[in-house]
């Protein structure tokens, strides 16, 4: 079984809604979308790039799958991994996207989680 390893942007007090831009998610009336930035610096900077050089899949749930869907096909040069990297979509709405390759997993997904092998 292959190991998850999870980086996300993520405050002290739990949120992780729209970390990259004002205009990236806001739902439910958020209006503090691109609050990492202030915060960014060469450390976490750094810890980005390494993992973004790492071959990787992505397990994404359908919001953010969207988010980036929208920005990364077209930005190979910063995130060459990205497009050759296996797209895992929690959706119960979303079955298919030109972005591929993508694999869409709906219905009771922790248990489809735990199937997806090297």
């Amino acid at each position: 079984m292959r190991k998850v390893n999870v980086l996300e942007f993520v405050s002290l007090d739990g949120v992780i809604q729209a970390p990259g831009g004002p205009e990236e998610d806001t739902s439910g009336g958020f209006a503090y979308g691109g609050w990492t930035a202030p915060h960014s610096d060469a450390v976490s900077g750094a810890a980005m790039m390494k993992q973004m050089k790492m071959p990787c899949n992505l397990l994404l749930g359908r919001k953010t799958f969207d988010n980036i869907a929208s920005f990364w096909p077209q930005h190979n040069d910063i995130w060459p991994g990205v497009n050759t990297a296996t797209k895992y979509v929690a959706s119960n709405t979303l079955t298919s996207h030109e972005w591929k390759p993508s694999v869409f997993l709906n219905g009771n997904i922790a248990a489809r989680i735990t199937k997806i092998k090297q």
